[in-house]
């Protein structure tokens, strides 16, 4: 018998005046599995992460959090309840230091919140548990550095870091690799790699990069204007026309072209060898 899922969407829609941003989409994410969520350019994918992470209040449809309606809880309140996000740009404390950023992601896990004044207490267990997350991530030696002398590409990983630290249900990536050099992203791929081998977790991720969508994704579901598309296997949805047109700009209201002709000496204006 498969697993209960972990995070479930049921009809969920988001409406900006007349234009339906999200269509009334239905899936299920379970624990161990990472889903890919993928689509052309203002598909949906980023609205729709938005509306189960609480960033927008849905015009209908539910959240359904471990079986807990999460529709109409705010941001931080499923943040509480085991939703992790991280997002296209990052969201952190840039004059604090990279340090301090995961320490207090480890006081907001244990209910104390994000004060800022108990850095300068002497807990060490919490700066245990965050040096040890740095050291997971590739970040040990620059645990105290401010955050915003980081390169982007570390910004990225200190975020997964906060992520580890906050020990959600559901760790939701909104293009994890974004705007990060070759050398930068394989270092990120494989901290989510790490993660999906915890059988406990869902992994939600939005990615464009169909080479690393087919490495990690178990699942792959398609968004395109806003509705549910396409549902499966990565190596079916890939292959998909849906997937096709959007990714390979074919249109498929149009049939195939006609193979062009081989030249002949006639239509090159070439006179014939005899």
């Amino acid at each position: 018998m498969p697993p209960a899922p972990v995070l479930e969407t049921h009809g969920l829609t988001v409406r900006f005046g007349g234009h339906v941003a999200v269509d009334a989409v239905t899936c299920a994410f379970a624990p161990g599995e990472l889903v890919a969520i993928v689509g052309p350019n203002g598909a949906g994918k980023t609205t729709y992460f938005n509306l189960i992470s609480g960033q927008i209040p849905a015009s209908a449809g539910t959240v359904m959090l471990a079986g807990r309606d999460i529709t109409r809880a705010s941001a931080s309140s499923r943040t509480r309840a085991g939703l992790g996000r991280a997002f296209q740009l990052t969201n952190l404390f840039p004059n604090l230091t990279v340090r301090e950023n995961v320490r207090l992601a480890c006081q907001a896990r244990l209910g104390r919140g994000f004060r800022l004044f108990s850095l300068a207490s002497d807990d060490r267990e919490l700066t245990a548990e965050a040096e040890a997350i740095l050291a997971r991530v590739r970040l040990a030696s620059l645990a105290g550095q401010t955050v915003a002398a980081l390169s982007h590409g570390d910004q990225r990983k200190l975020e997964v870091a906060i992520l580890i630290a906050l020990d959600p249900l559901v760790y939701m990536f909104d293009e994890p690799t974004a705007g990060m050099s070759a050398d930068e992203a394989p270092v990120v791929l494989d901290l989510i790699a790490e993660l999906k081998a915890d059988a406990g977790r869902a992994i939600l991720l939005v990615e464009h990069k169909m080479d690393v969508i087919g490495k990690l994704a178990d699942r792959i579901i398609v968004l395109h204007n806003g509705a549910l598309a396409a549902d499966g296997e990565p190596a079916e949805v890939i292959a998909s026309d849906v997937v096709q047109e959007a990714y390979l700009g074919r249109d498929l209201t149009e049939p195939a072209p006609e193979p062009a002709p081989e030249p002949t000496p006639e239509s090159t204006g070439e006179t014939p060898h005899v």
